[in-house]
C-alpha cells in the first residue's frame, strides 16, 4: 500500500512537471483527468500570477492613504471595461486558435492568432488616447473629489495610456492557451509579476538615486513588469518552437478571419462589459457611504480576484478542451471534460470561501489598520464567499460555451443577471431597505449564484455542440 501511494505521488509529481515544463500534448485523446491537470496547472499558475497584481498593487498603495486606495479602486473599475474587451478578444482568440488546433491545422491557427492581435492593438489605441487626455475627467466622472482627482490622476493617465502591455498580454495568453501551451503563458505572468513586486515598492518609496514616486509610482511597476511579460510572449510567438508559431505568412491582414475573430470576441467582450459595467455601478451606490466603505470594498475585492483567478485558470483549461475537441469531432469528451473541470472548480472556491469567514478580519488587517475600512472589507469577503458553491461550476459552464464559439448563450445570461437583477437588487437592498454597504454586497453572491444556475440549465441542452467556427 505504501509503495502504491509512493508510486502515486511520483506521478502526480512526474504530471506536475512536465505540464509546468510545457510538454507537448494531444488533449482529444487519452485521459480527461490527465487533460484536465496538464492544462490547469499552468492555467492556473498563470491566474496566480495576474491576480497577484493586484494584491501587490494595493498592499503598497494601502500605506499611501485612503485617497491613494480609493483612486486606485476607481481606476480599476474603469480599466475593467477594457480588461472586458482584452478577454473578449482573448476568448475569441482561444476558441478559433483551439478548433484549428483540433482539426490538426496549426497554420491556419496561426494566422487566426496574428489576426487577434491586429484587433486588439487597434482597440488598445483608442483607449490610450483617452486616458491620456481624459484621465482628470474620468476619475471625477466616477466621483472622485476634485483634490482626489487633481492629485491622483497620473496614476490613471498612466495606466489607461500604457494599456496595450494589458491587451497584449490577456491576448497573446488566450493564443498560446488555445494551442494547449499554457506554460508560455503562465511563463509570462510570472516574468511580469516577478518585476512589478520589485518595483513596485522601490518606484513608490524610492531607492538610492531613484525619487520617490508615490501612487504613479504603482502605475509605472505595474506598466513595466507587463511590457517584459509581452516581450517574451512576442518573442516566443515569433520564434519559438511550440505549438503555434507566426510566420511572415501569417502576417498579412484578412480581414474576413479579423471578422470572424470579432464576431466570436465580440459575445465575449459583451459578457464581461456588462459584468464590469454592473461593478462600477456597485462602486458608485458605494461612493455615497464615503472613503472608507469604499477603500474596505477595494481590498477586498483584490483579495477575491486573487482567489477567483485561480479558478478561472481551470475555466479556461475546460474552453481548451471543448474547443480542441469539437475540433476533433468528439462532442461527448468535450462535455465530459465540462462537468470534471466543474467538480474540481466547486471544491477549490468551496474550501477558499470557508478561508474568508474565519479569516476575513485577518486578511484585511494585513493591508490596513483602519477600523472602518476593515469592517468594510470584512463584510464583502464574507457576504461575497456565500456563492462560491455555485459560482465554482457555473464560471467553468460559462466559459465552455465560449470555447466552444457559442459567446451568445452567456452573453444573455449575463445582461439579465446583472443588469435586470444584480444593480436593481443592489440599489433595492442599499438604498431602499436601508442596508447601506452591506446591501451591496449581499446583492452580488445572490446574482452569481443565479447567474451560475442558469448557465448549468442551458450548457446541459447541448445546443453549444453544433457551433461552427
Amino acid at each position: 500500500m505504501q509503495e502504491r501511494e509512493q508510486s502515486r505521488t511520483t506521478n502526480i509529481l512526474r504530471l506536475f512537471a512536465q505540464a509546468v515544463k510545457g510538454v507537448e500534448q494531444d488533449y482529444t485523446t487519452g485521459s480527461i483527468n490527465k487533460a484536465i491537470f496538464m492544462l490547469s496547472v499552468p492555467m492556473i499558475l498563470e491566474m496566480v500570477m495576474e491576480s497577484l497584481f493586484a494584491v501587490v498593487d494595493v498592499f503598497f498603495v494601502s500605506k499611501l492613504g485612503t485617497d491613494a486606495i480609493a483612486t486606485v479602486g476607481l481606476t480599476e473599475s474603469m480599466l475593467t471595461i477594457l480588461y472586458s474587451v482584452a478577454w473578449g478578444i482573448s476568448m475569441g482568440a482561444t476558441a478559433l486558435v483551439a478548433r484549428r488546433i483540433g482539426e490538426k491545422n496549426p497554420d491556419g491557427a496561426a494566422h487566426g492568432g496574428m489576426q487577434a492581435i491586429y484587433v486588439g492593438v487597434f482597440i488598445s489605441l483608442i483607449v490610450s488616447i483617452a486616458g491620456i487626455f481624459f484621465a482628470k475627467d474620468l476619475l471625477m466622472l466616477m466621483g472622485a473629489e476634485q483634490a482626489m482627482a487633481d492629485a491622483n490622476y497620473h496614476y490613471t493617465q498612466l495606466l489607461m495610456g500604457s494599456n496595450i502591455v494589458i491587451m497584449l498580454l490577456f491576448l497573446i495568453n488566450g493564443i498560446f492557451r488555445g494551442a494547449g501551451d499554457a506554460s508560455i503563458a503562465m511563463r509570462s505572468l510570472w516574468i511580469a509579476n516577478i518585476l512589478n513586486i520589485i518595483l513596485c515598492p522601490t518606484l513608490i518609496n524610492g531607492f538610492g538615486p531613484i525619487p520617490a514616486m508615490g501612487l504613479t509610482g504603482a502605475a509605472l511597476a505595474t506598466t513595466i513588469g507587463r511590457g517584459v511579460g509581452v516581450l517574451y510572449q512576442l518573442y516566443h510567438l515569433f520564434n519559438g518552437k511550440g505549438v503555434i508559431r507566426i510566420l511572415r505568412k501569417h502576417i498579412s491582414f484578412d480581414f474576413p478571419v479579423m471578422g470572424s475573430v470579432i464576431k466570436l470576441a465580440s459575445g465575449g467582450t459583451a459578457q464581461f462589459l456588462i459584468a464590469s459595467a454592473s461593478w462600477i455601478f456597485l462602486v458608485k451606490i458605494l461612493a455615497d457611504y464615503g472613503s472608507d466603505a469604499l477603500a474596505g470594498y477595494t481590498i477586498a475585492i483584490r483579495v477575491i480576484v486573487f482567489t477567483i483567478l485561480p479558478a478561472w485558470g481551470m475555466a479556461n483549461a475546460a474552453a481548451t478542451l471543448v474547443g480542441q475537441n469539437l475540433g476533433a469531432k468528439m462532442p461527448d469528451r468535450a462535455e465530459q471534460s465540462v462537468w470534471k473541470a466543474a467538480k474540481y472548480n466547486m471544491f477549490f472556491l468551496v474550501t477558499v470561501a470557508i478561508l474568508f469567514f474565519t479569516g476575513a478580519e485577518w486578511i484585511m488587517t494585513f493591508f490596513t489598520t483602519n477600523k472602518d475600512v476593515i469592517a468594510s472589507g470584512v463584510k464583502c469577503l464574507r457576504f461575497v464567499s456565500l456563492g462560491y458553491a455555485f459560482y465554482g461550476y457555473g464560471m467553468v459552464v460559462s466559459q465552455s460555451f465560449n470555447g466552444a464559439g457559442d459567446t451568445k448563450t452567456p452573453t444573455i445570461i449575463n445582461l439579465f443577471g446583472f443588469w435586470a437583477f444584480q444593480i436593481p437588487l443592489a440599489y433595492v437592498l442599499a438604498k431602499v431597505l436601508n442596508l447601506g454597504e452591506t446591501g451591496v454586497f449581499l446583492a452580488i453572491p445572490v446574482a452569481e449564484s443565479a447567474i451560475a444556475i442558469v448557465a448549468i440549465i442551458l450548457f446541459k441542452r447541448g445546443k453549444w455542440k453544433t457551433i461552427k467556427v
